[in-house]
Parts: structure tokens; C-alpha cells; sequence
């Protein structure tokens, strides 16, 4: 029989501080990577006075780095692009905050609105625009941090070029 004399039986796991994980001061995981990004995306104030926005440029702003990885903030006007590229070694986490992105990889297109979280391993080539007709913001965590975005064109080899966050 399942009922309250289960939970007497085995308690209150929260009374037995030591069979509790402790609470992880930073992400260690994909889906604790992607819920600070959530979390980060959540609290506007932090992020949006910081944004810029630049007509010649991709404009980005480190905003955090932890063991291992660092948070970037991008804006995109109408018609910016990152160009077809991978991250290196470097995992990650995409999150539009405000505005809409277009990601373009091998598997097709797909249209990113407010909130929608795009997570990549080591080696993935995208390329992330702004198609529309209002500017767009970003959210990019990288695991480890980021050094090098090998960029590519159509069945060509990698180019190597500055890092810059997309």
C-alpha cells in the first residue's frame, strides 16, 4: 500500500541536508546551461539598457563569464548576418530576446521568435540572420568559451577568422 506511511517510513529528504545535492553555482549541463540563458533572457533589466545597436555592424557585448564559459549579448539590424560559420571546440545556446532571427543550417531554415533556444555541439554550422524588418536581440552562451568561429561558404573547407560571437 502506497500512502503517507511511505513518507514516514523513508521522511522528509529536505530534513536530511545530506542526502541533498548541493546547489551548483554555475552550469555544468546543457539543460542547466540552457535554463540560465532562460533565466538571463527573463530579467530584462539586466540585459536591455546594455544593448546597442550598430547599421555596419553586428554589434555583441560580453556580458558574463563563468569556470569555462562566457555569455554574449548581440543585436542584429534588418539584413545583419553572422555568415555560414561553426564554433570551434565550443558548445552552445542560442536565445532571441527580442525580435526575430532566421537560422539557416543543412537541415533547413527555421524562423526564431522571442524566447526560442537553439542548442549546438562542437562542429555545427549555422548561419543566424535577421530577415526581418525590426532589429533583433541575442543571447549566446558558450561552453568552453569561445576562440575560434571557423567560417564557411557552400561545400568549402573552413575559414579561419576572428572570433566574434554568433
Amino acid at each position: 500500500m502506497n500512502s503517507d506511511s511511505d513518507l514516514q517510513i523513508a521522511g522528509d529528504l529536505l530534513e536530511v541536508p545530506h542526502l541533498l545535492q548541493p546547489a551548483r553555482k554555475h552550469p555544468a549541463t546543457v539543460a542547466e546551461f540552457a535554463g540560465l540563458a532562460r533565466a538571463l533572457a527573463a530579467d530584462r533589466a539586466q540585459w536591455a539598457p546594455l544593448v546597442q545597436y550598430d547599421a555596419t555592424s553586428r554589434w555583441y557585448h560580453r556580458l558574463r563569464t563563468g569556470p569555462g564559459y562566457e555569455v554574449w549579448l548581440l543585436s542584429w539590424v534588418p539584413g545583419q548576418s553572422s555568415g555560414s560559420h561553426d564554433h570551434g571546440r565550443s558548445s552552445g545556446v542560442l536565445t532571441v530576446l527580442a525580435g526575430e532571427l532566421t537560422e539557416r543550417s543543412e537541415s533547413g531554415s527555421r524562423a526564431l521568435a522571442p524566447g526560442a533556444q537553439r542548442v549546438f555541439a562542437p562542429g555545427y554550422v549555422h548561419e543566424v540572420v535577421n530577415d526581418a524588418i525590426e532589429p533583433a536581440v541575442s543571447l549566446h552562451i558558450y561552453y568552453p568559451g569561445l576562440t575560434e568561429m571557423p567560417m564557411h561558404s557552400a561545400r568549402c573547407a573552413p575559414a579561419t577568422q576572428d572570433v566574434v560571437p554568433a
